[in-house]
């Protein structure tokens, strides 16, 4: 009988393994020399041994699954309790079990990402559909709302999952979201598209209006209705891009129409009036150069009346010079009538009195402080003809300014 430390080969060339259980039959010899038979199931052990070692190596190494670590073990271990090989099988046994504890700790370890995971997939999920809420519910920014939910939903997909109950729930809250944007989007183009008809209605009125004017030659009231329908075409709103464009094409050609046959007439009539003007300035001319001439208020005025009946006469400019010979003459006017106010305030009799009046309570007031002011000096009170003096000043100034009021009234 030829033995080894984990196993021997019996005189019928039995091979036998030793365990902590016992001895096993692991198979029969009978080719050659015993010690050929226990090297042939020794070379099977070590091709279990190095099952073992890889699987050890790929847990150490490697990101290989609890589950896949355990099915891995437990296979290893019914080969090494059915293997027909000699060596010591307890010892790798023992290796599956200290597999079996790293697999189960790497179950552990997993499972506690995997749920860390989740939550963290879950509060990604919950903000993406909380900010899908929120754009469905606030949001009218139509355009740049409907790409952002466009994002989201792309987010959304891109997003790791979290668990089945959990993904059902907060994607029935995403769906509604975007179901709600979109009702809502659409509810907002279909008032607008009812607001932009009333618009294109009010405004076919307004171009109605314009084109039954455009012939018109009631030239003043015709051109400040034509700018009523301009205010109110500006407050109407706007309607579709193509019935905008029509009407305001149609609107501007009646106006121009109008205003173009306005022009024309005026520009004839300006040309009539060209005479009037010529005559307007010559009058202007003369009365500048008369009046000034004229010292007398009274008579003053009586030349300007003949002035501005010779300006009626003139009839009226045409509109480039108007308002500039108007103004011209106006100032004319205005000079005349500040002269005439001048000669009655210096001569009025009221006003002499009361200048009289006050030059006199300044000679009474100067008196009393010249007297006042000898008695402070003879005193020796020195604050008091300071203040005397001040004073006196400010009264003898007030008295110049009294008797060259009245020197001009005289």
């Amino acid at each position: 009988m030829t033995t080894d430390p984990w196993g021997r080969v019996d005189d019928d060339g039995t091979v036998y393994v030793r365990t902590g259980e016992g001895e096993r039959v692991v198979g029969s010899w009978q080719a050659g020399a015993p010690e050929e038979a226990l090297a042939f199931f020794r070379r099977k052990y070590d091709a279990l041994v190095t099952e073992v070692e890889l699987l050890e190596k790929r847990l150490r190494t490697t990101d290989l699954s609890a589950a896949q670590a355990m099915s891995s073990v437990e296979k290893l271990r019914t080969a090494v309790r059915e293997a027909h090989a000699v060596g010591d099988l307890d010892a790798l046994e023992r290796r599956l079990d200290a597999l079996t504890s790293q697999a189960e700790e790497r179950r552990a370890e997993q499972k506690q990402a995997q749920e860390q995971a989740r939550v963290e997939a879950r509060e990604i999920k919950e903000r993406i559909v909380a900010e899908a809420e929120r754009v469905a519910a606030e949001t009218t920014h139509w355009k740049s709302g409907g790409e952002r939910m466009r994002q989201l939903i792309d987010e959304w997909k891109a997003a790791p999952r979290t668990d089945r109950p959990t993904e059902q729930a907060l994607w029935k809250r995403m769906s509604a979201a975007r179901n709600s944007f979109s009702k809502r989007r659409k509810a907002y183009f279909a008032g607008l598209d009812q607001q932009r008809e009333q618009v294109r209605e009010e405004k076919e009125r307004i171009v109605a209006e314009a084109e039954s004017l455009a012939d018109s030659t009631d030239w003043g009231p015709t051109a400040g209705r034509y700018r009523d329908l301009m205010q109110q075409w500006k407050t109407s709103g706007r309607a579709d891009r193509a019935s905008e464009d029509e009407l305001w094409t149609r609107f501007k050609a009646a106006q121009d129409r109008f205003f173009q046959a306005r022009n024309a007439v005026f520009a004839e009539r300006d040309a009539e009036l060209r005479v009037n003007a010529e005559a307007k300035e010559r009058i202007l001319e003369d009365a500048r150069r008369e009046l000034a001439e004229i010292s007398d208020p009274r008579e003053a005025r009586a030349r300007l009346r003949d002035f501005q009946e010779a300006w009626e006469e003139a009839g009226p400019a045409p509109r480039d010079s108007r308002d500039r010979l108007e103004s011209a003459f106006r100032r004319i006017e205005e000079d005349v009538r500040r002269a005439e106010d001048q000669e009655w305030q210096r001569t009025n009799p009221e006003a002499r009195a009361r200048a009289e009046a006050t030059a006199a309570r300044l000679r009474d007031s100067i008196a009393q402080l010249e007297g006042d002011l000898a008695h402070a000096r003879e005193r020796g009170n020195e604050r008091k003809v300071r203040e005397i003096e001040d004073a006196l000043a400010a009264r003898r100034s007030w008295l110049e300014e009294a008797e060259k009021a009245l020197n001009e009234m005289s």
